[in-house]
Protein backbone atom coordinates (compact mmCIF):
# COMPACT_ATOMS: atom_id res chain seq x y z
CA UNK A 1 0.00 0.00 0.00
CA UNK A 2 1.57 3.28 -1.02
CA UNK A 3 1.15 6.36 0.95
CA UNK A 4 -1.46 7.90 -1.30
CA UNK A 5 -3.63 4.62 -0.69
CA UNK A 6 -3.27 4.82 2.96
CA UNK A 7 -4.52 7.93 3.16
CA UNK A 8 -8.13 6.39 2.32
CA UNK A 9 -7.94 4.68 5.76
CA UNK A 10 -8.23 8.57 7.18
CA UNK A 11 -11.27 9.77 8.60
CA UNK A 12 -11.36 12.84 6.96
CA UNK A 13 -9.47 12.14 3.47
CA UNK A 14 -11.26 9.17 2.71
CA UNK A 15 -14.28 11.47 2.37
CA UNK A 16 -12.11 14.05 0.93
CA UNK A 17 -10.41 11.44 -1.75
CA UNK A 18 -14.05 10.67 -2.72
CA UNK A 19 -15.06 14.19 -3.33
CA UNK A 20 -12.03 14.53 -5.93
CA UNK A 21 -13.83 11.83 -7.89
CA UNK A 22 -16.68 13.84 -8.47
CA UNK A 23 -17.26 17.24 -10.58
CA UNK A 24 -17.93 19.94 -8.61
CA UNK A 25 -16.92 23.23 -11.00
CA UNK A 26 -19.15 26.17 -9.66
CA UNK A 27 -22.27 26.17 -11.52
CA UNK A 28 -22.43 22.36 -12.08
CA UNK A 29 -22.80 20.54 -8.51
CA UNK A 30 -25.54 18.49 -8.87
CA UNK A 31 -23.59 15.72 -8.67
CA UNK A 32 -21.70 15.94 -5.35
CA UNK A 33 -24.82 17.59 -4.14
CA UNK A 34 -26.49 14.36 -4.36
CA UNK A 35 -23.95 12.44 -3.26
CA UNK A 36 -24.04 14.08 0.04
CA UNK A 37 -27.53 13.36 0.21
CA UNK A 38 -27.02 9.73 -0.21
CA UNK A 39 -24.26 10.30 2.32
CA UNK A 40 -26.92 11.51 5.36
CA UNK A 41 -29.08 9.10 4.14
CA UNK A 42 -27.20 5.88 4.84
CA UNK A 43 -26.31 7.21 8.47
CA UNK A 44 -30.10 7.79 9.05
CA UNK A 45 -29.75 11.39 9.27
CA UNK A 46 -31.84 13.84 8.56
CA UNK A 47 -31.24 15.70 5.31
CA UNK A 48 -32.78 18.44 3.33
CA UNK A 49 -31.85 19.49 -0.50
CA UNK A 50 -32.75 23.08 -1.17
CA UNK A 51 -33.86 24.00 -4.99
CA UNK A 52 -30.27 25.33 -5.23
CA UNK A 53 -28.31 22.20 -4.49
CA UNK A 54 -27.75 23.08 -0.88
CA UNK A 55 -27.24 20.45 1.71
CA UNK A 56 -28.73 20.72 5.18
CA UNK A 57 -27.81 17.43 7.30
CA UNK A 58 -28.85 17.12 11.36
CA UNK A 59 -27.15 15.04 13.41
CA UNK A 60 -29.23 14.81 16.95
CA UNK A 61 -26.54 15.56 20.30
CA UNK A 62 -24.44 12.77 22.03
CA UNK A 63 -26.32 11.43 24.89
CA UNK A 64 -25.88 14.42 27.72
CA UNK A 65 -25.23 16.87 25.22
CA UNK A 66 -28.68 17.44 24.33
CA UNK A 67 -29.47 20.74 25.97
CA UNK A 68 -25.96 22.53 24.80
CA UNK A 69 -26.22 24.85 22.01
CA UNK A 70 -26.80 23.91 18.68
CA UNK A 71 -23.72 23.87 16.57
CA UNK A 72 -23.78 24.64 12.51
CA UNK A 73 -21.13 23.41 10.61
CA UNK A 74 -20.44 24.97 7.24
CA UNK A 75 -18.28 24.30 4.21
CA UNK A 76 -18.96 24.56 0.34
CA UNK A 77 -19.50 22.20 -2.02
CA UNK A 78 -17.87 24.21 -5.77
CA UNK A 79 -14.17 24.46 -6.25
CA UNK A 80 -12.75 26.95 -8.51
CA UNK A 81 -11.56 24.91 -11.58
CA UNK A 82 -8.07 26.16 -13.28
CA UNK A 83 -5.19 24.06 -14.61
CA UNK A 84 -1.55 24.67 -16.27
CA UNK A 85 -1.86 26.39 -20.05
CA UNK A 86 -0.27 23.26 -21.17
CA UNK A 87 -2.00 20.39 -19.14
CA UNK A 88 -5.08 17.92 -20.90
CA UNK A 89 -7.76 17.44 -18.42
CA UNK A 90 -11.21 17.80 -18.15
CA UNK A 91 -12.74 18.35 -14.82
CA UNK A 92 -16.84 17.45 -15.95
CA UNK A 93 -14.91 13.48 -16.77
CA UNK A 94 -11.65 13.27 -14.90
CA UNK A 95 -11.04 12.73 -11.92
CA UNK A 96 -8.84 15.59 -9.72
CA UNK A 97 -5.10 13.74 -10.11
CA UNK A 98 -3.54 13.57 -6.49
CA UNK A 99 0.00 13.76 -5.67
CA UNK A 100 1.37 12.74 -2.27
CA UNK A 101 4.75 14.65 -1.74
CA UNK A 102 5.88 14.02 2.15
CA UNK A 103 3.28 15.99 4.01
CA UNK A 104 1.77 17.81 1.44
CA UNK A 105 -1.13 16.70 -0.64
CA UNK A 106 -1.05 18.30 -4.41
CA UNK A 107 -2.13 17.65 -8.08
CA UNK A 108 -0.06 17.22 -11.28
CA UNK A 109 -1.26 20.56 -12.80
CA UNK A 110 -4.50 21.18 -12.05
CA UNK A 111 -6.77 23.32 -8.86
CA UNK A 112 -7.07 20.83 -5.61
CA UNK A 113 -10.43 21.66 -4.54
CA UNK A 114 -9.14 21.46 -1.06
CA UNK A 115 -10.99 24.79 -1.12
CA UNK A 116 -13.27 23.76 0.21
CA UNK A 117 -13.11 20.01 -0.06
CA UNK A 118 -11.79 19.62 2.86
CA UNK A 119 -14.18 21.51 4.92
CA UNK A 120 -16.79 18.96 3.96
CA UNK A 121 -14.41 15.95 4.65
CA UNK A 122 -13.92 17.37 8.20
CA UNK A 123 -17.83 17.58 8.26
CA UNK A 124 -18.95 14.35 6.86
CA UNK A 125 -16.24 12.51 9.00
CA UNK A 126 -17.72 14.47 12.33
CA UNK A 127 -20.97 13.26 11.09
CA UNK A 128 -20.08 9.90 10.53
CA UNK A 129 -18.28 9.40 13.69
CA UNK A 130 -19.79 6.69 16.95
CA UNK A 131 -17.55 7.98 19.44
CA UNK A 132 -17.05 11.56 19.14
CA UNK A 133 -19.01 13.60 22.13
CA UNK A 134 -20.74 16.69 20.69
CA UNK A 135 -23.41 18.91 20.95
CA UNK A 136 -26.32 18.98 18.28
CA UNK A 137 -25.15 19.52 15.23
CA UNK A 138 -26.46 21.31 11.50
CA UNK A 139 -24.15 20.79 8.42
CA UNK A 140 -24.75 23.02 5.77
CA UNK A 141 -22.93 22.75 2.53
CA UNK A 142 -23.59 25.35 -0.22
CA UNK A 143 -22.62 25.75 -3.96
CA UNK A 144 -21.87 28.61 -5.82
CA UNK A 145 -19.66 30.16 -3.52
CA UNK A 146 -16.19 30.40 -6.09
CA UNK A 147 -18.52 32.82 -8.20
CA UNK A 148 -21.15 35.04 -6.41
CA UNK A 149 -21.87 33.00 -3.15
CA UNK A 150 -25.48 31.69 -4.96
CA UNK A 151 -25.93 29.02 -2.61
CA UNK A 152 -25.89 31.17 0.49
CA UNK A 153 -27.53 33.86 -0.86
CA UNK A 154 -30.50 31.62 -1.99
CA UNK A 155 -30.75 29.70 1.41
CA UNK A 156 -33.88 29.31 3.10
CA UNK A 157 -33.19 29.95 6.84
CA UNK A 158 -36.19 28.09 8.33
CA UNK A 159 -34.18 25.17 7.29
CA UNK A 160 -31.70 25.54 10.20
CA UNK A 161 -30.90 26.94 13.10
CA UNK A 162 -28.48 26.81 15.68
CA UNK A 163 -26.77 28.70 18.44
CA UNK A 164 -23.19 28.83 17.06
CA UNK A 165 -21.34 28.58 13.62
CA UNK A 166 -18.03 27.26 12.73
CA UNK A 167 -17.50 27.84 8.89
CA UNK A 168 -14.12 26.02 7.65
CA UNK A 169 -13.28 27.80 4.62
CA UNK A 170 -10.23 29.38 5.97
CA UNK A 171 -6.39 28.53 5.07
CA UNK A 172 -3.87 29.07 8.10
CA UNK A 173 -3.78 26.62 11.05
CA UNK A 174 -3.63 28.51 14.30
CA UNK A 175 -5.25 31.56 13.29
CA UNK A 176 -9.47 31.33 13.61
CA UNK A 177 -11.04 34.41 11.50
CA UNK A 178 -13.48 36.60 13.15
CA UNK A 179 -14.64 38.95 10.54
CA UNK A 180 -14.12 39.54 6.28
CA UNK A 181 -14.80 41.57 3.23
CA UNK A 182 -16.90 42.55 1.58
CA UNK A 183 -17.19 42.69 -2.06
CA UNK A 184 -19.10 43.24 -5.67
CA UNK A 185 -18.00 42.15 -9.39
CA UNK A 186 -18.13 45.48 -11.76
CA UNK A 187 -19.47 44.64 -15.34
CA UNK A 188 -17.70 46.72 -18.09
CA UNK A 189 -19.27 45.77 -21.53
CA UNK A 190 -17.61 47.89 -24.98
CA UNK A 191 -20.15 47.43 -27.75
CA UNK A 192 -18.15 46.00 -30.90
CA UNK A 193 -17.61 47.88 -34.18
CA UNK A 194 -16.47 45.67 -36.72
CA UNK A 195 -15.39 46.13 -40.02
CA UNK A 196 -13.11 44.43 -43.29
CA UNK A 197 -9.80 44.05 -42.46
CA UNK A 198 -7.48 46.40 -44.35
CA UNK A 199 -4.19 44.37 -42.89
CA UNK A 200 -2.82 40.90 -44.14
CA UNK A 201 -0.62 39.37 -41.65
CA UNK A 202 -2.22 37.81 -38.51
CA UNK A 203 -1.10 37.20 -35.21
CA UNK A 204 -2.10 35.58 -31.58
CA UNK A 205 -0.30 37.62 -29.27
CA UNK A 206 -0.16 35.69 -25.48
CA UNK A 207 1.10 36.63 -21.81
CA UNK A 208 1.64 33.48 -20.18
CA UNK A 209 3.97 32.25 -17.19
CA UNK A 210 2.11 34.37 -14.60
CA UNK A 211 1.22 32.68 -11.14
CA UNK A 212 -2.18 34.07 -10.90
CA UNK A 213 -3.89 33.30 -7.91
CA UNK A 214 -6.74 34.11 -5.25
CA UNK A 215 -7.67 37.64 -5.84
CA UNK A 216 -8.36 38.25 -1.71
CA UNK A 217 -5.49 36.09 -0.29
CA UNK A 218 -2.74 36.84 -3.26
CA UNK A 219 -3.81 40.86 -4.03
CA UNK A 220 -1.19 41.91 -1.59
CA UNK A 221 2.08 39.26 -3.34
CA UNK A 222 2.14 42.26 -5.74
CA UNK A 223 1.52 39.22 -8.71
CA UNK A 224 0.97 40.39 -12.25
CA UNK A 225 -2.53 40.47 -13.77
CA UNK A 226 -2.40 39.36 -17.58
CA UNK A 227 -5.86 41.63 -18.26
CA UNK A 228 -4.37 44.76 -16.86
CA UNK A 229 -0.94 43.82 -19.15
CA UNK A 230 -3.02 43.67 -22.00
CA UNK A 231 -4.31 46.97 -21.71
CA UNK A 232 -0.88 48.05 -21.43
CA UNK A 233 0.24 46.20 -24.16
CA UNK A 234 -2.26 47.52 -26.38
CA UNK A 235 -1.70 51.17 -25.21
CA UNK A 236 2.15 50.56 -26.26
CA UNK A 237 1.04 49.11 -29.38
CA UNK A 238 -1.29 52.17 -29.89
CA UNK A 239 2.04 54.80 -29.66
CA UNK A 240 3.93 52.39 -31.94
CA UNK A 241 2.80 50.28 -34.84
CA UNK A 242 -0.31 50.33 -36.92
CA UNK A 243 -3.07 47.48 -36.43
CA UNK A 244 -6.26 45.79 -36.26
CA UNK A 245 -7.78 44.39 -33.33
CA UNK A 246 -9.58 41.34 -33.63
CA UNK A 247 -10.59 39.71 -30.29
CA UNK A 248 -8.81 39.98 -26.39
CA UNK A 249 -9.58 37.60 -23.73
CA UNK A 250 -8.01 36.76 -20.75
CA UNK A 251 -8.63 34.94 -17.39
CA UNK A 252 -10.68 32.00 -15.99
CA UNK A 253 -12.39 33.36 -12.80
CA UNK A 254 -13.65 36.17 -11.07
CA UNK A 255 -12.72 36.08 -7.72
CA UNK A 256 -9.01 34.59 -9.68
CA UNK A 257 -5.97 37.07 -10.82
CA UNK A 258 -6.22 36.73 -13.96
CA UNK A 259 -2.51 34.57 -15.58
CA UNK A 260 -3.00 34.61 -18.91
CA UNK A 261 -4.30 36.77 -22.12
CA UNK A 262 -4.72 36.88 -25.78
CA UNK A 263 -5.05 39.37 -28.06
CA UNK A 264 -5.18 38.30 -32.07
CA UNK A 265 -4.10 40.99 -34.19
CA UNK A 266 -3.43 42.49 -37.40
CA UNK A 267 -0.58 44.08 -39.24
CA UNK A 268 0.94 44.88 -42.55
CA UNK A 269 3.92 42.77 -43.68
CA UNK A 270 6.07 45.31 -43.47
CA UNK A 271 5.25 45.77 -39.91
CA UNK A 272 5.86 42.71 -38.52
CA UNK A 273 9.53 43.45 -37.50
CA UNK A 274 8.33 46.43 -35.68
CA UNK A 275 5.75 44.06 -33.91
CA UNK A 276 7.96 41.48 -32.81
CA UNK A 277 11.04 43.62 -31.65
CA UNK A 278 7.86 45.81 -29.70
CA UNK A 279 6.46 42.92 -28.00
CA UNK A 280 10.09 41.68 -27.33
CA UNK A 281 10.97 45.07 -25.27
CA UNK A 282 7.44 44.59 -23.61
CA UNK A 283 8.23 41.04 -22.68
CA UNK A 284 11.39 42.14 -20.85
CA UNK A 285 9.99 45.45 -19.26
CA UNK A 286 7.29 43.44 -17.39
CA UNK A 287 9.69 41.03 -16.37
CA UNK A 288 11.99 43.35 -14.94
CA UNK A 289 8.77 45.31 -13.16
CA UNK A 290 7.81 42.04 -11.75
CA UNK A 291 11.33 40.13 -10.81
CA UNK A 292 10.06 39.34 -7.84
CA UNK A 293 6.60 38.15 -7.82
CA UNK A 294 6.01 36.85 -11.08
CA UNK A 295 9.62 36.62 -12.97
CA UNK A 296 8.21 33.74 -15.83
CA UNK A 297 5.88 36.62 -17.37
CA UNK A 298 6.36 36.33 -21.09
CA UNK A 299 4.82 37.86 -24.38
CA UNK A 300 4.65 35.29 -27.16
CA UNK A 301 3.80 36.10 -30.92
CA UNK A 302 2.07 33.32 -32.92
CA UNK A 303 0.89 33.63 -36.78
CA UNK A 304 -2.51 33.11 -36.63
CA UNK A 305 -5.12 32.61 -39.75
CA UNK A 306 -6.94 36.06 -41.15
CA UNK A 307 -10.25 36.84 -39.91
CA UNK A 308 -13.41 37.89 -41.87
CA UNK A 309 -13.67 41.05 -39.51
CA UNK A 310 -11.48 43.14 -36.75
CA UNK A 311 -12.38 45.74 -34.42
CA UNK A 312 -12.86 49.60 -35.82
CA UNK A 313 -10.06 52.22 -33.92
CA UNK A 314 -12.83 53.23 -31.83
CA UNK A 315 -13.80 49.87 -30.36
CA UNK A 316 -9.70 49.12 -30.13
CA UNK A 317 -9.13 52.69 -28.69
CA UNK A 318 -12.05 52.33 -25.79
CA UNK A 319 -11.00 48.70 -25.08
CA UNK A 320 -7.23 49.71 -24.16
CA UNK A 321 -8.09 52.67 -22.92
CA UNK A 322 -10.63 51.43 -19.89
CA UNK A 323 -8.53 48.04 -19.84
CA UNK A 324 -5.80 50.75 -18.53
CA UNK A 325 -7.72 52.84 -16.49
CA UNK A 326 -8.89 49.98 -14.20
CA UNK A 327 -7.64 50.07 -10.75
CA UNK A 328 -6.08 46.45 -9.81
CA UNK A 329 -4.29 45.48 -6.76
CA UNK A 330 -4.08 47.02 -3.67
CA UNK A 331 -5.96 50.01 -2.90
CA UNK A 332 -6.04 50.29 0.67
CA UNK A 333 -4.83 49.12 3.71
CA UNK A 334 -6.37 48.77 7.42
CA UNK A 335 -5.57 51.41 9.69
CA UNK A 336 -6.02 49.41 12.86
CA UNK A 337 -5.66 45.90 11.79
CA UNK A 338 -1.29 45.65 10.60
CA UNK A 339 -0.70 44.24 7.02
CA UNK A 340 -4.47 43.62 6.07
CA UNK A 341 -5.83 44.49 3.22
CA UNK A 342 -8.77 46.97 3.56
CA UNK A 343 -10.23 47.56 -0.36
CA UNK A 344 -8.49 45.88 -3.37
CA UNK A 345 -10.07 45.33 -7.25
CA UNK A 346 -9.34 42.47 -9.64
CA UNK A 347 -9.70 42.29 -13.33
CA UNK A 348 -10.82 38.78 -13.43
CA UNK A 349 -12.15 37.69 -17.06
CA UNK A 350 -11.74 39.19 -20.50
CA UNK A 351 -14.04 37.54 -23.07
CA UNK A 352 -14.85 38.80 -26.84
CA UNK A 353 -18.71 37.94 -27.70
CA UNK A 354 -20.73 38.94 -31.28
CA UNK A 355 -21.36 42.48 -29.96
CA UNK A 356 -19.08 43.22 -26.57
CA UNK A 357 -15.82 43.26 -25.19
CA UNK A 358 -17.30 41.82 -21.64
CA UNK A 359 -14.55 42.36 -18.45
CA UNK A 360 -15.46 41.09 -15.17
CA UNK A 361 -13.92 43.25 -12.39
CA UNK A 362 -14.43 41.83 -8.45
CA UNK A 363 -14.25 44.72 -6.02
CA UNK A 364 -13.71 43.69 -2.18
CA UNK A 365 -13.35 46.07 0.50
CA UNK A 366 -14.23 45.62 4.58
CA UNK A 367 -15.68 49.54 4.46
CA UNK A 368 -18.46 49.71 2.64
CA UNK A 369 -17.37 53.34 1.58
CA UNK A 370 -14.37 52.26 -0.34
CA UNK A 371 -15.86 49.32 -2.56
CA UNK A 372 -18.29 51.93 -3.66
CA UNK A 373 -15.85 54.52 -4.22
CA UNK A 374 -13.64 51.72 -6.04
CA UNK A 375 -16.91 50.88 -8.16
CA UNK A 376 -17.59 54.61 -8.89
CA UNK A 377 -14.37 54.83 -10.48
CA UNK A 378 -15.83 51.47 -12.38
CA UNK A 379 -18.29 53.33 -13.36
CA UNK A 380 -16.64 56.65 -14.57
CA UNK A 381 -14.25 54.46 -16.70
CA UNK A 382 -16.88 53.06 -18.34
CA UNK A 383 -18.43 56.12 -19.29
CA UNK A 384 -15.54 57.46 -20.38
CA UNK A 385 -14.73 54.54 -22.85
CA UNK A 386 -18.47 54.75 -23.92
CA UNK A 387 -18.68 51.29 -21.85
CA UNK A 388 -22.23 49.77 -19.97
CA UNK A 389 -21.80 48.98 -16.47
CA UNK A 390 -23.47 47.02 -13.85
CA UNK A 391 -22.92 44.95 -11.16
CA UNK A 392 -23.54 41.74 -9.77
CA UNK A 393 -23.02 39.60 -6.52
CA UNK A 394 -22.69 42.26 -4.36
CA UNK A 395 -22.21 40.34 -0.99
CA UNK A 396 -22.41 41.72 2.66
CA UNK A 397 -18.96 41.91 5.14
CA UNK A 398 -18.82 40.05 8.12
CA UNK A 399 -18.02 42.28 11.14
CA UNK A 400 -16.34 41.80 14.16
CA UNK A 401 -18.11 40.50 17.09
CA UNK A 402 -17.29 41.78 20.36
CA UNK A 403 -18.47 39.56 22.58
CA UNK A 404 -17.82 35.54 21.47
CA UNK A 405 -18.43 32.60 23.69
CA UNK A 406 -17.27 30.37 20.65
CA UNK A 407 -14.01 32.66 20.07
CA UNK A 408 -12.97 32.57 23.52
CA UNK A 409 -13.61 28.75 24.28
CA UNK A 410 -11.46 28.22 21.13
CA UNK A 411 -8.95 30.10 22.34
CA UNK A 412 -8.94 28.44 25.67
CA UNK A 413 -9.18 25.00 23.94
CA UNK A 414 -6.34 25.64 21.27
CA UNK A 415 -3.74 27.17 23.94
CA UNK A 416 -4.30 23.84 26.08
CA UNK A 417 -4.41 22.01 23.30
CA UNK A 418 -0.95 23.14 21.51
CA UNK A 419 0.19 25.16 24.33
CA UNK A 420 0.85 28.38 22.48
CA UNK A 421 -1.88 31.09 21.55
CA UNK A 422 -4.99 31.14 19.01
CA UNK A 423 -4.11 34.15 16.72
CA UNK A 424 -7.80 36.06 16.64
CA UNK A 425 -7.34 37.72 12.88
CA UNK A 426 -9.93 38.93 9.71
CA UNK A 427 -9.36 38.33 6.24
CA UNK A 428 -9.43 40.47 2.86
CA UNK A 429 -11.32 37.61 0.98
CA UNK A 430 -15.28 37.31 1.34
CA UNK A 431 -16.41 34.29 3.26
CA UNK A 432 -19.99 33.62 3.21
CA UNK A 433 -20.43 34.56 6.90
CA UNK A 434 -21.76 38.06 5.81
CA UNK A 435 -24.25 36.71 4.47
CA UNK A 436 -24.69 34.13 7.04
CA UNK A 437 -25.04 36.51 10.16
CA UNK A 438 -28.00 38.64 7.68
CA UNK A 439 -29.59 34.89 6.98
CA UNK A 440 -29.00 34.04 10.58
CA UNK A 441 -29.78 36.55 13.31
CA UNK A 442 -27.27 37.04 15.66
CA UNK A 443 -25.11 34.29 15.44
CA UNK A 444 -21.66 33.46 17.18
CA UNK A 445 -19.46 32.46 14.27
CA UNK A 446 -15.89 31.81 13.59
CA UNK A 447 -13.96 30.82 10.61
CA UNK A 448 -11.29 28.26 10.66
CA UNK A 449 -8.89 25.72 8.25
CA UNK A 450 -6.13 23.88 7.98
CA UNK A 451 -2.78 25.28 6.17
CA UNK A 452 -3.22 25.54 2.28
CA UNK A 453 -1.06 27.21 -0.27
CA UNK A 454 -1.77 28.87 -3.39
CA UNK A 455 -5.00 27.90 -3.84
CA UNK A 456 -7.03 29.09 -7.06
CA UNK A 457 -4.14 27.94 -8.78
CA UNK A 458 -2.73 24.84 -10.25
CA UNK A 459 -0.39 24.78 -7.73
CA UNK A 460 -2.60 24.67 -4.97
CA UNK A 461 -1.87 22.19 -2.36
CA UNK A 462 -2.83 21.44 1.62
CA UNK A 463 -0.53 19.89 4.57
CA UNK A 464 -2.04 16.38 5.37
CA UNK A 465 -1.00 16.74 8.94
CA UNK A 466 -2.11 20.47 9.57
CA UNK A 467 -5.57 18.89 7.99
CA UNK A 468 -5.47 16.30 11.01
CA UNK A 469 -4.14 18.87 13.71
CA UNK A 470 -7.29 21.00 12.55
CA UNK A 471 -9.45 18.31 12.40
CA UNK A 472 -8.38 17.01 16.07
CA UNK A 473 -8.70 20.09 17.56
CA UNK A 474 -12.73 21.29 16.46
CA UNK A 475 -13.37 17.98 17.83
CA UNK A 476 -12.13 19.09 21.11
CA UNK A 477 -14.19 22.29 20.71
CA UNK A 478 -17.29 20.24 19.84
CA UNK A 479 -16.77 18.04 22.93
CA UNK A 480 -16.14 20.86 25.18
CA UNK A 481 -19.50 23.62 23.97
CA UNK A 482 -21.72 23.92 26.88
Amino acid sequence: MDHLEALLQDEVFKHFLALTKIPRESGSERAVSDYCVQFAKKLGLEVIQEPSMNVIIKKPASSGYEKHPTVILQGHLDMVCVKKDDYAFDFETQAIPLVLDGDTLKTEGTTLGADNGIAVAMIMAILESKTMQHPPIQALFTVEEETGMGGVMSLEPSNLSGDMLINIDAEEEGVILASCAGGVNNILEWPIKWQKPTMTEAFSLKIQGLKGGHSGIEIDKMRANAIKLAGRTLQTLMKTISFELVSVEGGEKMNAIAKFATMTLLVHPEAVALLEETVSKLSQQFRGEYLGSDAEVQLALVKAEVPEKCFDSETTKAVAEGLCLMPFGVQSMSSTIAGLVESSSNLGVLTTEEEIVKLTNSVRSSIVSLKDEISDRAAMIASLTSAKWYQISDYPAWAYREISPLRDLMTAVYEKRFEEPLKVDAIHAGLECGFLSEKLGDIDMIAMGPNMHDVHTPYESVSVSSVKRVYEFLCDVLEQIR
